[in-house]
């Protein structure tokens, strides 16, 4: 289990609209840049809030497999 699947609880996912994102952060799904006004989300974990980390949206809807 990884800390993005419940290892440090519930996941807070926002979403940061373009006009919001003024800085550019590493997508930790690709280890991409997300440049500065790219809309993507801001994810934290509920028992470990200083492990937040700025996702591209593809990859956070991406980073489980899919099941049917």
């Amino acid at each position: 289990m990884s800390m993005w699947d419940g290892l440090y609880g519930d996941i807070d996912v926002r979403r940061v609209q373009p006009y919001e994102a003024n800085k550019v952060y590493i997508c930790p799904g690709c280890n991409q840049d997300i440049p500065v006004g790219m809309g993507h989300y801001v994810c934290v974990p509920a028992d470990a809030v200083d492990l937040r980390r700025h996702w591209h949206y593809a990859c956070w809807d991406n980073r489980l497999p899919k099941t049917r």
